[in-house]
């Protein structure tokens, strides 16, 4: 039997379908529930996501490569807005298929623009209708179902939840079908294209996330320092940056706990993830307009080739 084979011998399918869709939509909680595992970190709060990241569902039917992107949004000027825009479009043109994630109950202008931009899609587009077990009257689906359908020609249109893994097979059924056939695009054992350091990186940004979100909506950003393996124990530095001397006392706290409370949180999950100890020491610096500087920016490895 080949890669391009199940076990009864039917055809293979392999390819890239893109998660996209406004801030906050569920796209990287959706995409860790297929996997069954974290590859992509989810906060409440909007525009947590700010690579491009692949999640690689090994299926004995298919191998769907999805495509994580940030939020498609409007208002944010600075350098990070704009990187993360590119970074969300730019996976529009790249890809087999497209997913197209909204919210059930509650259509945004932010939704009717990430709309837009689909008018010029090659690919086949399916749309997700997420948190759809928040619909307390079930009967509001269908009507919703078929405006939706109205909006756009969609392959079709699929409700879900992505926080209890709900209808999640009814949508891999559907993207399945709209992707091509052929040989598997990755080796069958691998999960995503980002390697331990970038994980680390996103998992103590995602614990700053969620203990300081309102203090720091988007002034953070993580730097590794270092990452060493000493057989199953990883010695982990890093720098958390920030804008301004006040953020600063802020990540660090009253006598540094602050700070220590996102180490461990953020060790925690690393071990979880690799399976291993971590040690793991933070420094909490400030480099004033990071967010705004694209050459800052690309040094902390936000650009399009990674």
């Amino acid at each position: 039997m080949t890669e391009t084979d199940t076990a009864a011998g039917a055809a293979f399918a392999a390819g890239f379908v893109a998660l996209v869709g406004r801030p906050n939509v569920g796209k990287s909680t959706l995409l860790n529930a297929v996997l069954g595992q974290k590859v992509s970190i989810a906060t409440r709060k909007p525009q947590t996501t700010r690579h491009r990241i692949l999640g690689i569902h090994q299926r004995d039917d298919a191998q769907i490569v999805y495509v994580d992107t940030p939020g498609l949004h409007e208002g944010g000027r600075r350098a990070m807005n704009r990187y993360m825009n590119e970074a969300a479009a730019s996976a529009l043109g790249d890809v087999d298929v497209v997913v197209f994630m909204i919210e059930a109950g509650r259509w945004t202008e932010d939704d009717e623009r990430v709309l837009q931009r689909l008018q010029a899609v090659k690919a086949p587009v399916v749309a997700v209708i997420n948190k759809a077990d928040r619909l307390r009257d079930k009967n509001r689906l269908l009507p919703e179902i078929e405006a939706l359908s109205a909006r756009y020609p969609f392959a079709a249109v699929v409700p879900v939840s992505a926080l209890k893994s709900d209808k999640l097979d009814a949508l891999e059924a559907a993207l399945i079908e709209a992707l091509p056939q052929g040989p598997a695009l990755f080796p069958r054992d691998q999960v995503t294209d980002r390697d331990e350091r970038f994980m680390a990186t996103e998992l103590i940004r995602e614990q700053l996330t969620l203990m300081l979100g309102d203090e720091l909506p988007y002034a953070s950003t993580v730097e590794i320092e270092a990452f060493e393996q000493e057989g199953q124990l990883r010695r982990i530095a890093a720098i958390i940056w920030v804008e301004r001397v006040g953020q600063r006392r802020i990540v660090i706290g009253e006598g540094g706990e602050q700070t220590k409370r996102i180490g461990a949180a953020a060790r925690r999950q690393m071990e979880h993830w690799l399976g291993g100890r971590v040690y793991l020491k933070l420094w909490v610096k400030v480099r004033e307009g990071w967010s705004d500087d694209a050459r800052l920016l690309k040094s902390l490895g936000y650009s399009a080739d990674q």
